[in-house]
């Protein structure tokens, strides 16, 4: 029945910018598309959840080049899917665009 593969712990998702105006730019909010969310009543289960962007540095830290920024999901954004999410310093420019990790934890069920 299984397949060997193991389970992924984790929902898709892609870092689309951050919250802003016409005029400003609110860096530490930024704006995530879950894979499979298309509307507002959809993003309900996902509140609270924690996030991380996952993401390779040059050099080993602790033994590692892997490094990862932790955030959590806050609130919905407008109508079709898209979630706010505050992570602990603010995601750079350069993930406009790039795969984070939504983990399905903690759970309120």
């Amino acid at each position: 029945m299984t397949s060997g593969k193991p389970a992924r712990l984790y929902a898709k998702a892609r870092h689309i910018g951050y919250r802003r105006s016409k005029h400003n730019t609110h860096e530490n909010t930024s704006l995530l598309q879950i894979e499979n969310v298309t509307a507002a009543k959809d993003t309900a289960f996902y509140m609270g959840k924690r996030v991380a962007y996952v993401y390779k540095g040059k050099r080993a830290y602790n033994g590692s080049k892997v490094r990862v920024i932790w955030g959590r999901i806050t609130r919905p954004h407008g109508t079709n899917g898209i979630v706010r999410a505050k992570f602990k310093s603010n995601l750079p420019p350069k993930t406009f665009g790039a795969g984070v990790r939504v983990m399905l934890y903690p759970s309120r069920v």
